[in-house]
């Protein structure tokens, strides 16, 4: 999406929402020079609305942000299980869908969404508490509770708060690119990019220092993606044999080392393409990929695209 163009955010507010869920796109997607968004706090209608736990919110609009927004957030609230949100506010999010919005849900939010019955069919997650009840209330929804988000286009659904996180950086990486999406995780000290695949949390199998020290494999391929990285590297680099280190990795990431690895390539490579001027042969060579026509290849084959569509596709973010 080019830096000038103006997209328009507004966060619905139910009754019972969690604090932490309204928060995070209202912070992540706030108005600034590097983020070209522009955020309305909304309810069902203006005025007070009941939060959980133990906070209220007072909302300066009610649901015609909806009709005047271009990506709608639904966080999470309380008792999604017990009761459907109020009629005006399904249809609401019906006809905001209907003329070209973005709906996305963040953990119990998805049940607002499912309400309307735009996930009939899709895949969707939620916080994994409440997956059960979101497969025993919408059976036509195909709930995956081992997911941080699913992206099915123009509905997109979160597990817990936390990984609206991830939901958001995942909209911000399609809309503005990497480096913009890099910039907001550092301002807010989280982790650039998990993908929609990683568990929602860590199976028992993994024991907790394991897990830390897979975190801190990561890291430490990220600074090295430029070398040769190979299964047997990084299992050494966590102090595991390989094959424990596969079984493992995957059951913390939803993918195998070095699918991983690749796409944090190819990630890399997307930034360069966005901030530098660098020719495709020297940004493949940078990344770890060796030829242009190899960075071509993955780079088809994981977005759909060309090094140079892509470039110019995103412009360098300024500064903000």
């Amino acid at each position: 999406m080019p830096a000038s163009r103006l997209r328009r955010v507004a966060v619905l507010v139910l009754d019972g929402a969690k604090p932490l869920d309204v928060g995070i796109p209202a912070q992540v997607f706030t108005t600034r020079a590097s983020m070209p968004y522009e955020v309305r706090v909304c309810g069902a209608a203006p005025g007070p609305v009941t939060g959980g736990d133990g906070l209220a919110y007072d909302v300066a609009h009610g649901l015609d942000a909806l009709a005047w927004a271009d990506l709608v957030f639904v966080p999470g609230y309380r008792g999604p299980d017990r009761d459907d949100p109020p009629r005006a506010v399904v249809d609401a999010l019906i006809a905001a869908h209907d003329r070209g919005a973005r709906l996305a849900a963040i953990s119990t939010g998805a049940f607002a969404l499912a309400t309307t019955g735009l996930l009939d069919g899709k895949r969707a997650t939620t916080h994994w508490h409440y997956t059960r009840a979101l497969k025993a209330r919408h059976p036509l929804v195909r709930v995956d509770e081992n997911v941080l988000f699913v992206d099915e286009g123009s509905v997109l659904t979160s597990a817990g708060a936390a990984s609206g996180i991830d939901l958001c950086l995942h909209v911000l990486r399609g809309d503005l690119g990497v480096a913009a999406s890099n910039h907001a995780a550092r301002r807010l000290v989280a982790a650039p990019y998990r993908s929609g695949g990683q568990a929602q949390y860590v199976p028992r199998s993994v024991p907790e220092p394991l897990g830390e020290r897979f975190a801190a494999t990561r890291e430490w391929a990220l600074h090295r993606l430029g070398e040769p990285l190979t299964l047997d590297a990084l299992a050494r680099q966590a102090g595991v044999s390989p094959r424990t280190f596969s079984r493992r990795f995957v059951e913390e990431t939803g993918c195998t080392p070095m699918q991983w690895v690749m796409r944090a390539r190819v990630d890399l490579a997307r930034e360069l393409l966005e901030r530098s001027e660098h020719g495709v042969e020297r940004i493949a060579a940078e990344v770890g990929l060796g030829t242009g026509a190899n960075l071509r290849l993955h780079f088809q084959r994981i977005l759909g695209t060309t090094p140079s569509e892509y470039r110019r596709t995103f412009t360098r973010p300024r500064g903000g």
